[in-house]
Order: C-alpha cells, then sequence, then structure tokens
C-alpha cells in the first residue's frame, strides 16, 4: 500500500505510475504530493472504484491535475471501444468468408494470400500431421493443376492451406482434397 509516508519517500521530482491494483495508491496523498510538486506527476491505469459506464462521471482527487495521465482500466469496455470491436470482428469474419484470410486469429493458423483475378480459391484445413502439404501437391501434379497461389500456416493442432488454381479445376481439385489424410474440412471459396 503506498500512503502518505510511502508516497513522500519516492525521491523529489519523480512520477508514479500504477497500473496494478486500485486500492494499492491513496489517492488523497498522491494527489497532495502532486500539487505541493514533491511528486512531477503519474500515471494511473486502474482505480479504487472504477465507472461502471460512459454515462457515469468519473471521480478521482488527481482529475485536472497538471502531469497526470488517467486511463480509467474500464477503457475497453466503453459504448465505443465495444462498437469497435463489433466491427472489427465483423471485418475479419467478412475478410475470411469472401477470401479466406485469417490474420489476427486467437486459435486458428494465420493466412492472407493476395487475389489472382480470374483464379479459384480453396481452403483446406487438415491436422497438423506431417506430410499433409506434400499429399495436397501430389493431388495437384497427378491430376494437372497448376497451383497459382498458396500459403499454409499451422499451430500445435491444426493446419490451413489457402491455394489458388485455375478454375476449370477447382471442382475436381476440391474432391481430391477431401480425401487427403487429416483433413478436417476443404471447401472452394471462389
Amino acid at each position: 500500500m503506498m500512503g502518505e509516508k510511502e508516497i513522500r519517500a519516492i525521491k523529489k521530482g519523480g512520477i508514479l505510475i500504477n497500473a496494478a491494483r486500485g486500492t494499492v495508491v491513496e489517492l488523497d496523498h498522491l494527489a497532495a504530493a502532486i500539487k505541493d510538486k514533491h511528486l512531477i506527476g503519474a500515471a494511473i491505469d486502474v482505480f479504487p472504484v472504477e465507472p461502471r459506464s460512459n454515462e457515469e462521471e468519473f471521480e478521482s482527487p488527481l482529475r485536472g491535475l497538471d502531469n497526470v495521465i488517467l486511463t480509467p482500466h474500464i477503457g475497453g469496455s466503453t459504448a465505443e471501444a465495444q462498437a469497435n470491436i463489433g466491427l472489427e470482428v465483423a471485418e475479419k469474419l467478412v475478410k475470411y468468408s469472401d477470401n479466406g484470410t485469417s490474420v489476427s486469429s486467437v486459435n486458428f493458423p494465420e493466412v492472407a494470400l493476395p487475389a489472382h483475378p480470374g483464379k479459384h480459391r480453396l481452403l483446406h484445413i487438415h491436422e497438423n500431421i506431417p506430410g499433409v502439404l506434400s499429399e495436397i501437391n501430389k493431388v495437384f501434379a497427378e491430376n494437372g493443376i497448376n497451383i497459382s497461389g498458396q500459403f499454409l500456416q499451422t499451430n500445435e493442432k491444426v493446419g490451413y492451406v489457402v491455394i489458388d488454381v485455375d478454375a476449370e479445376y477447382s471442382d475436381l481439385a476440391q474432391e481430391k482434397l477431401q480425401h487427403v489424410n487429416g483433413t478436417i474440412r476443404s471447401r472452394v471459396l471462389f
């Protein structure tokens, strides 16, 4: 706990930063130390009482003081932040459904392959076991299908490969890919 004694023990001209717990620093004593210039500033991200919503006024003895940065920990839960998160999630889902991009995925391999106009895109999700990509490429080679673009990423359990091929071969490739050892799911995206 940082009370008056602990705050006054900080070297004169210091800056106090608290991003741990709201009850660690007694804010009244911190405000007094800033007002009398013992400390030149503070940055606080947590408070004893956090605002419950954007509509609730944020109360703190540090408000209005020079050289003080206040970022209520609830910042990610404001109406604006939630709306932005909703938009970001929707945009990522659209990118995945429209072109197979899985960038910023938390529990799925990240893949982003640029569009190849006039080509068809296949997505292949499989168990992350040795030889799957080799088997996928063998399917294409044995059927005379040229790969225009390909990108593979894996995590501990899953592999995800995005493949662009000439349009006339996409149905044949899709049917053959479903039989590759370790396949979880395969589909023609476009």
